[in-house]
Formats: C-alpha cells, sequence, structure tokens
C-alpha cells in the first residue's frame, strides 16, 4: 500500500499548492496559458486518482478493476503529455514551425494512446495482466514511454532554446518549464525497467513543485509588481491633472481665482438659478484706472505691480468671498453669505478709500455693484452686466474727480 500512500500525499501536496489556480478565478492568472496550466493540474490530478486506486488495486489482486484501471492509467498519462505540450507552447508563445510541430506531436500522441489502449481491450498490444493479477508491459508498451521520453526532451530543448534569447525575468520562468520536462523524461526512464514503482507520479510531484515556486509566483509577483506601478502612474497622473486643475483655476499673477474658475461659477450658477434654488448672492465688478499708462511709461513689469496691489486693495475690503480676475485689469467678486449681507457696507468703504486717493501714486480702482433679483435675472450674466454697467459710471466720476 505504499504505492498509494505517495500518490495520496501527491495529491494532497498538488492542491495545497495549486488550490488557488484550481478553485479560483484569478485575475493575476487567468491568461490563456494558465487555463491551458489549469487543464493539465485537472489532469494530473486525475491521473493520481488513477494511479492511487491503481497500488491499491495491485494490493487487493482485483483483476478486472485492475485491468479497467490500467487503460485509465495510459488515457490519463497521454492527456497529460497533450496538456503538457500545449501549456509549454502557449506560454512561451513562440510562433514558429518547431512550436507548431510540438504542440502537433502531442495531440497525436494522446490520439495514438487512445487508439492504442482502445486495440488492447481486445487484444494485448500494451500489456496484460494475468490471473494471479501481476501486470507485464509488452514491447509496444516501452516504445511510448520511449516516444514520450523523446517529445518531453524536445519540448525541454525548445524552453531551454527560447530561455537563451531572453534577458528579462522570463529567462528563468522558461529554464523551470524545460526542467519539468527534463526531469519527467528521467523518472520515464527509470520506469521503464521498475514498471510497478509510483516514479511518474513522484516526477509530477516535483515537477508541479517546481512550477510553483519559480513559475506561477514569479508570474504572480510580476503581475503584482506590474499593477503597483501602474497604481503609481494613475496617482502621478491624478496628481498632474489635480495641479493642473488648480493652475486652471488661479490666476498666475495675482493668486485669486482665474477666469476659467468665473466660467465655472457662472455655469453652477446658471443651473441653480434655472432650477430656482439659488440662494442670494450680488456681483461686484472692479476695474484699475490708468493701467495703459502705467504700461506705456513704466513697462509691463510696473503694470503688473500695479494690478497686484489693485487685486489686494479688493481682497481686504471682501474678505469672506471668492475674487476672480476676468480680464487684464478686471476683477469681479461673488458676495455670498456674511458679504452679502455686509454688502453696502463694504461697498461704500471701498469708494470712499478710492475717492480718498490722490490717483497720482496710488492705485484707484472703480467697482459698480448689483444683487441677483429673482424672477428677473435668468443667468448670472444678467447680473453681471448690471454691475458691470454701474462700475463704468463709477469709474467715469474717479476719472473726472
Amino acid at each position: 500500500m505504499y504505492y498509494s500512500s505517495i500518490v495520496a500525499l501527491a495529491i494532497m501536496i498538488l492542491i495545497f499548492e495549486n488550490h488557488d489556480i484550481l478553485f479560483k478565478r484569478r485575475k493575476d492568472i487567468n491568461t490563456k496559458s494558465w487555463n491551458v496550466y489549469r487543464n493539465l493540474l485537472y489532469t494530473i490530478i486525475a491521473y493520481y486518482i488513477v494511479d492511487m486506486f491503481w497500488g491499491i488495486l495491485y494490493f487487493l489482486k482485483l483483476k478486472n478493476l485492475l485491468y479497467i484501471d490500467t487503460l485509465i492509467y495510459f488515457v490519463a498519462m497521454g492527456t497529460g503529455v497533450l496538456f503538457w505540450t500545449q501549456y509549454v507552447t502557449v506560454y512561451i508563445n513562440e510562433f514558429n514551425i518547431y512550436a507548431t510541430t510540438l504542440k502537433l506531436i502531442g495531440r497525436l500522441f494522446f490520439v495514438a494512446e487512445v487508439i492504442i489502449v482502445t486495440i488492447n481491450i481486445f487484444k494485448p498490444i500494451l500489456f496484460w495482466i494475468d490471473d494471479a493479477s501481476e501486470y507485464y508491459a509488452t514491447s509496444l508498451r516501452h516504445f511510448m514511454l520511449i516516444a514520450q521520453i523523446i517529445l518531453l526532451i524536445a519540448v525541454s530543448l525548445f524552453a531551454f532554446s527560447v530561455a537563451t534569447k531572453r534577458v528579462d525575468s522570463s529567462r528563468n520562468r522558461y529554464k523551470t518549464i524545460a526542467w519539468f520536462g527534463l526531469i519527467m523524461a528521467i523518472f520515464l526512464i527509470v520506469q521503464i525497467w521498475f514498471p510497478k514503482l509510483p516514479l511518474y507520479t513522484v516526477a509530477y510531484m516535483l515537477g508541479t513543485c517546481m512550477l510553483r515556486s519559480f513559475v506561477v509566483n514569479g508570474e504572480k509577483e510580476e503581475y503584482k509588481l506590474g499593477l503597483e506601478q501602474a497604481l503609481e502612474r494613475e496617482n502621478n497622473q491624478l496628481e498632474e491633472l489635480k495641479n493642473a486643475r488648480v493652475a486652471a483655476y488661479r490666476d498666475s499673477l495675482t493668486g485669486v481665482k482665474s477666469k476659467t474658475a468665473y466660467a465655472e461659477i457662472e455655469k453652477q450658477k446658471n443651473t441653480e438659478i434655472q432650477k430656482g434654488c439659488c440662494s442670494q448672492f450680488a456681483i461686484a465688478v472692479s476695474d484699475l484706472n490708468g493701467l495703459k499708462m502705467i504700461n506705456d511709461t513704466y513697462g509691463h513689469e510696473k503694470g503688473d505691480e500695479f494690478i497686484k496691489n489693485g487685486c489686494k486693495l479688493i481682497c481686504e475690503t471682501f474678505k469672506h468671498s471668492p475674487v476672480f480676475r476676468v480680464g487684464g485689469d478686471e476683477f469681479v467678486v461673488l458676495l455670498e453669505k456674511e458679504d452679502f449681507i455686509n454688502r453696502e457696507a463694504l461697498e461704500n468703504k471701498f469708494n470712499e478709500i478710492m475717492e480718498s486717493r490722490d490717483g497720482i501714486e496710488e492705485v484707484i480702482v472703480a467697482m459698480g455693484m448689483s444683487d441677483y433679483i429673482p424672477g428677473e435675472d435668468y443667468t448670472l450674466n444678467d447680473v453681471f452686466k448690471r454691475a458691470d454697467k454701474k462700475m463704468y459710471i463709477k469709474k467715469s466720476e474717479l476719472k473726472n474727480r
């Protein structure tokens, strides 16, 4: 019964090591090659089960059941060869005549195995079992083993040849796949002389452990690394978009909100007005007097200072409201909540400051303010136009003064 015990151990090891592949559809291994590998694992488990029962039936000397189990054993072995050649060629993904030939030979080997097993039911050309439940192999059985050994070595050589051309992480994985085939071939050679030992099972057990350690885990680590890199790129892109949005919504000269930000708030307010849920607000439109003269006389650098000083005056007055620079020397303030309640006082205070200036060295800012009137104003621009008109009247008054 030691024979079946070894096989039972091999089943447990394979299931424990590969439960995530066998029973879970993981995204990090859900590719065409890993689907073929999953089928290979199922085939190996089927082979293990058949091999385990072979040891039990041989021990119990149940001739008929042993004969049936042996037939299934050879089919399971041929199926394993089929899926192994498919897995190697699909995983390595080399489209050449050698890979195509290997895949074709693997299929032909499987078909030949099924045909020979079928014929063996009627005539013992592969094996027979005597009345004492002793197993005997024919020369055709040895020929099929040798053919399988040659095919395994050919697949291994293919994997080695591809591995030598690679310089990335796939190189070691291809070498592991090659060694799997060589291990299977070596154990099969030994099994020719010791047909009643579970050598093929041991070879499968060693091979699948190698694949799990160096191929599957390597793939998963590479997939994880790829996800981390993709996440990092996405975070960097989001940060760049965030910075770009901040830059687009902030005026580079004065630091207040930009014309783009004003267009966004205008769109928002228009939607609120159309829905009838817009709260009270006012618009203050401001314009600097004498910017053109400053630029023409002292240059644009001095003009920029002039704009920043004018912006500072506006921000100091309307401390609780967003300020937008919508033109070269034109600013808009959106008054809501506290500043809206105190709008008249703030407007009077601002105008008093402007009227007290001599206009020679100090910045003069003209400002006009208008409230949103529900039922009369249908867009933010309606309020803006009234405030803008008042600003130009104030601008004229300040110039005349």
